[in-house]
């Protein structure tokens, strides 16, 4: 039996129900309680208090067995939100995608494709390494008119290493990938998916992954990477220009593809000439940059690159963008914009508990991960066009900054909220009440939400 005791926005309904369509007609609907009870569950974000949130009782085994089926369809419901996310924001001249990995922390024996990875943020104990889940996760990032940057997360492959894989080979026949394979099947994904739109597709990555297998994947597919340059990459000359129609060229054969003389990066960062001076909107506020641009072949990239300097105040630092005839500012902006996808690795572990539902399945856990992600994304899309007093009243916090952007979890309490009222307006529907009881319930409102 499908229990949903929380009036959701009639928008948010047909959402979700959207994104259930793939899955077979005895189980699609259960998508929808889930997402509503990762929504209203207090404490650890598990399965159980999910279930709790939206008065599931004897079918919770149900529900379990449902992850699995969710993670094995993901890819496909990733895609519907893709376009979903398409028609409510306004993707402007480019798309901009993000990608990243983060890993969320597990406890326990027998957890289906845990193992140890690095850990970002050590934390006062300085634990260089956790045990865990590591997620290639792929974010769609758009600029809201009044709040900047913001990530949509979108999908993501768990990353199993090498030594961990031979279980998982037997269960599910799953097949080793590298972090970078597994980046460059997402930005395939995503190409295939948004080509309809007619527009440029950008994707900004850590150095991480600015090397050949992700950069030839994606020149394949037509995406234009940027990302950082390492001080010491192998980069070379542009190669001459082919001669006008009708004239022999000296030598036969191809063309060249890369020059001939080995440039150097910092070198060209110690040379006092060629620095100049440009304006950017970057996180939200308009600087001033100090930078130096050139052209320049780098084989990874399989070709011709624009390669972007920028003078920091302690040192200065490198970009590079396949597409040649990208101008710095856009650089510079795409990487300032790769920053929304860290606030959404700290949001979706924070207020939707990304890790926290305690499952051992490996398909449970991809399930279970992008119902973290897509109630994240449908948040986002539901206040996408409501104004910052819709979202948070600064009112009641006279020492915060009243300019500042509402937060994630401003705007998913703002849901909450929105779903809390119209419980309130169906109760009065149905017998009015008094004016001391109204008083009592929204205060009861703003401590829960």
């Amino acid at each position: 039996m499908i229990v949903v005791e929380w009036h959701l926005p009639a928008e948010l309904i047909l959402w979700g129900t959207q994104l259930a369509s793939p899955l077979h007609a005895r189980i699609a609907g259960r998508l929808l309680p889930l997402l509503a009870g990762l929504l209203f569950a207090q404490g650890r974000k598990t399965v159980a208090a999910c279930l709790r949130a939206v008065g599931v009782a004897k079918d919770f085994r149900l529900y379990y067995y449902f992850l699995g089926r969710l993670g094995r369809a993901a890819e496909f419901i990733a895609s519907l939100l893709l376009r979903r996310a398409a028609k409510v924001v306004d993707p402007g001249p480019r798309v901009l995608l993000a990608l990243d990995d983060t890993p969320t922390k597990r406890y326990g024996p027998q957890v289906e494709g845990a193992g140890i990875h690095h850990n970002p943020t050590p934390g006062p104990a300085g634990q260089k390494f956790l045990y865990g889940h590591l997620w290639v996760t792929l974010a769609w990032v758009v600029r809201h008119p009044l709040w900047g940057a913001i990530g949509l997360p979108l999908r993501a492959l768990m990353y199993v290493r090498q030594k961990d894989i031979a279980p998982l080979r037997r269960l599910y026949r799953l097949a080793f990938q590298t972090k970078l394979q597994q980046a460059a099947t997402l930005v395939q994904w995503a190409a295939d998916w948004l080509r309809y739109l007619g527009k440029a597709l950008w994707v900004v990555a850590d150095g991480a992954y600015a090397k050949r297998p992700f950069l030839k994947a994606a020149k394949a597919a037509g995406v234009t990477v940027v990302s950082r340059l390492r001080k010491d990459a192998a980069l070379w000359s542009v190669p001459p220009p082919p001669p006008p129609p009708g004239v022999r060229r000296k030598s036969p054969g191809r063309p060249p593809t890369y020059g001939k003389h080995k440039l150097s990066l910092a070198k060209r960062a110690a040379h006092a000439g060629g620095w100049q001076t440009l304006e950017a909107v970057l996180y939200r506020e308009r600087v001033t940059k100090t930078y130096k641009t050139f052209l320049a072949t780098y084989k990874p990239a399989g070709g011709l690159i624009r390669v972007v300097l920028v003078q920091e105040d302690d040192d200065w630092v490198a970009y590079f963008c396949t597409d040649a005839q990208a101008t710095p500012p856009a650089i510079l902006e795409a990487v300032a914009d790769r920053n929304a996808i860290e606030q959404d690795f700290k949001d979706i572990k924070e207020v939707h508990g990304a890790g926290q539902q305690q499952l051992r399945h490996y398909w449970a856990n991809v399930g279970a991960y992008h119902l973290c992600l897509w109630l994240y994304t449908l948040v986002e899309l539901w206040a996408w066009q409501l104004p910052g007093r819709r979202l948070c009243d600064r009112r009641r916090s006279p020492w915060d900054d009243a300019t500042r952007r509402p937060s994630h979890a401003d705007r998913r309490n703002a849901l909450r909220r929105r779903c809390l009222e119209e419980e309130l307006r169906a109760a009065q529907r149905r017998r009015p009440l008094t004016r001391k009881i109204r008083g009592f319930v929204r205060r009861l409102l703003n401590l829960v939400t």
